[in-house]
């Protein structure tokens, strides 16, 4: 994988997907330094508008706790701005967004308008079991085991048809997330490679 590899996708267009404690956050923060795209976490983004209180944050903060999706015209309006910062015309990681078919519609429509498209959708694949150990680890105010197994619900029913949405536009590719850190970096720059 050298520099030849992490080259050849700079401004690389993506999407990570998977469910809680899949990994996607700190996979994200590693490729984005491979890559040298914003790594753009709408959750973090969220999480931080509610520690500051602001308008978009009190929209969201009963949402999020009782562990629901944000609406498609409130993330559509993050995902915008977002992506019309300078540091993401180059390309980006997309943590956490699209979380259903309409907002990955939605997605699409945003980058014609930019004249980006995605490169691919990478998949972490995890059995429920470890994504229950790992993110009960994580000690964040909202994971309690209630609260993260009506996550993962909520991402099988809502979030999983994406799998088959962008598995028809040959977008999609699979990793195992079940493994080291570094394992699963290589994976995904094996799979953006191929």
């Amino acid at each position: 994988m050298g520099d030849v590899a992490d080259q050849s996708l700079a401004s690389a267009c993506l999407v990570l997907l998977g469910p809680p404690g899949c990994g996607k956050g700190t996979q994200a923060a590693r490729l984005s330094e491979r890559l040298d795209v914003p790594a753009i976490s709408t959750g973090d983004m969220l999480r931080a508008a509610v520690a500051e209180g602001s308008e978009l944050g009190q929209r969201v903060s009963g949402i999020m706790a009782v562990g629901a999706l944000v609406d498609d015209a409130t993330m559509a309006d993050v995902v915008r701005d977002r992506l019309g910062r300078d540091d993401a015309q180059g390309g980006f990681l997309l943590d956490g967004f699209p979380r259903t078919v309409p907002q990955a519609g939605t997605l699409s429509t945003v980058l014609e308008e930019r004249q980006q498209e995605l490169d691919a959708v990478l998949l972490f694949e995890v059995p429920e079991a470890v994504l229950l150990e790992r993110t009960l680890g994580r000690q964040r105010a909202d994971d309690s085991e209630e609260v993260i197994r009506h996550r993962l619900r909520v991402y099988e029913a809502e979030t999983r048809p994406l799998v088959g949405y962008y598995g028809e536009r040959d977008l999609l590719r699979r990793v195992n997330g079940d493994q080291s850190m570094e394992a699963v970096t290589a994976s995904l720059l094996e799979a953006l490679e191929s």
